[in-house]
């Protein structure tokens, strides 16, 4: 019971401190990790076993982490390792594809093909934010929408906030379309052996849905205001503007086509996420004719610090069995009918992502929906699929919710637009409330 009291009183107060930003969020949970292992157990339960276990580093030397015949559960409690290397790798690709000025280019050729009109732009960009952040982390997507975005509303006289917003909520929706769309997912799908092809058919059909309803209401709601182009320009800014070497263009290209082929595939093939995020790291590096340490040095190293010491946490509230006792309150709350526990997993996954971190969240509920599956009979993808819906919707409502939300809102405030909490949730939290109610009538049509 103290052994209990002690994990949940060091993830509430990692939760506090996250949410407070007085301290950065990587050395919150590393920090709050450390007293985990340290001091719960090895001074208190002097039990040595369970430390190896949520460091989990035997799991990076066995053949199955690397290549592995079909998908499996995993059984490993701790670090996920397969998604921390699968996330670096690919923060190596997006860097070296930035460098090439792949995503200034690809939003100055759309910008083009719609004749430089704020209404076509705002939908084409909405598109494209919803494609890309099926594949790459949805930070990258908006760090470069939103200044492409910002730049054009500038030269054609309209505001970009409301572009800006869409392209957030976009890239937030597609994020939950596949599994390597949103760091929740990759946890999802690496922890309980999910492909790209299994939320690709299961959340991606529902994300798809919610899409037609989500540019529908963008388009109603922002298209008088941008019809307002105050200015008439002569000369736009042209797409080869962007790519400085034509040979890294090209081969940044062929290399992002080759992670999507493999992330597809990898169910059939045998090759595991993490074996697909170092190979196109290592292939990335190999052919960057710059500074390849220069690549190295803009990973984002924080976020994945804050991944590892969140897993060492989560690993300790299951080992003490707190997620056994959430899990039974859930199937005590819902007298085991799968209606009302689907309702409680999505409403309680997006309520808690739109005001705190998605991913601390995400990573706690895997056990438990493990748990619950056992014990409800509900099948545990229909569990895994509210889930991630829920966590990556949700963060949608307000500007701290997601990564992207609070990139999005920054740059638009560094350039002089400022999009405060009113302005924010009364455009984007009326959406994110439909959008959970169209995926709560698809989960129940297509599952039950």
């Amino acid at each position: 019971m103290v052994a209990q009291i002690i994990a949940i009183a060091l993830f509430i107060i990692m939760f506090v401190m996250i949410v407070t930003e007085k301290i950065e969020r990587q050395w919150v949970s590393l920090g709050s990790a450390l007293i985990m292992l340290v001091f719960l157990f090895g001074f208190y339960l002097h039990d040595m076993d369970t430390i190896w276990e949520i460091l989990n580093i035997k799991e990076i030397v066995t053949l199955p982490f690397w290549y592995a015949t079909g998908s499996a559960e995993s059984t490993s409690v701790g670090i996920n390792w397969a998604t921390i290397f699968f996330i670096g790798g690919m923060m190596v690709m997006v860097e070296g594809m930035a460098k090439a000025g792949f995503f200034r280019w690809l939003c100055l050729s759309i910008a083009k093909m719609v004749k430089y009109k704020a209404v076509p732009i705002l939908i084409t960009f909405m598109l494209m934010s919803f494609v890309l952040s099926m594949f790459i982390d949805s930070i990258t997507v908006i760090l470069f929408l939103a200044a492409v975005t910002v730049e054009l509303a500038s030269l054609l006289g309209f505001s970009p906030i409301p572009i800006i917003l869409a392209e957030i909520f976009c890239s937030n929706l597609g994020g939950s379309a596949t599994m390597c769309g949103d760091p929740p997912n990759i946890i999802i799908g690496t922890s309980l052996g999910y492909s790209f092809m299994d939320f690709f058919t299961n959340t991606g059909i529902i994300a798809a849905i919610s899409l037609v309803f989500t540019v529908a209401y963008f388009y109603l709601m922002l298209r008088k205001n941008l019809k307002k182009q105050s200015k008439t320009v002569t000369e736009y800014p042209q797409p080869s503007s962007a790519i400085e070497n034509k040979g890294d263009f090209a081969v940044s290209c062929v290399i992002f086509g080759l992670a999507v082929v493999l992330l597809i595939t990898h169910a059939m093939t045998g090759l595991t996420v993490a074996t697909i995020g170092i190979g196109i790291a290592i292939i990335t590096l190999v052919t960057s004719r710059g500074n390849r340490l220069q690549l190295l040095k803009k990973v984002d190293y924080e976020t994945l610090l804050f991944f590892v010491g969140l897993f060492v946490l989560v690993g300790g509230l299951e080992k003490t069995g707190v997620l056994g006792l959430i899990s039974g309150f859930i199937q005590s709350i819902s007298a085991g009918n799968p209606y009302i526990m689907i309702a409680i997993i999505l409403w309680v996954s997006a309520l808690t992502s739109a005001f705190v971190d998605n991913i601390p969240f995400a990573a706690t509920m895997i056990p438990v929906i493990r748990t619950l599956a056992i014990s409800s009979g509900v099948p545990l993808e229909v569990l895994s699929w509210t889930l991630a819906i829920g966590t990556d919707i949700g963060g949608s409502a307000t500007p701290i919710g997601a990564s992207a939300n609070v990139v999005g809102v920054s740059i638009s405030n560094k350039n002089g637009y400022f999009i405060g909490w009113k302005r924010y949730c009364k455009l984007l939290a009326p959406i994110t409330v439909l959008v959970m109610i169209i995926s709560n009538v698809c989960i129940y049509i297509r599952y039950f």
